[in-house]
């Protein structure tokens, strides 16, 4: 079971990074006014999105006792 939940955390991890490159991309690109393409805040907020549900999963997962957090070091 702990193998799915890391695989769906770099998975979601991996769709923000992947966002934030289109968000890049968007943002070099010299025709960005022509065609029906997306803005950069589309890509900026789909990324945002993205990482505030790994924040909520990991709290969710560790209130359930799913994971554990590591303990301090003092």
């Amino acid at each position: 079971m702990h193998w799915f939940i890391k695989l769906i955390i770099v998975a979601l991890l991996l769709v923000a990074i992947g966002n934030l490159a289109l968000a890049l991309r968007q943002m070099l690109s010299t025709h960005s006014k022509a065609g029906n393409r997306p803005h950069m805040s589309h890509f900026i907020g789909r990324r945002l999105i993205f990482s505030a549900s790994i924040v909520i999963l990991l709290l969710l997962l560790a209130a359930t006792g799913q994971i554990s957090f590591n303990p301090r070091p003092f």
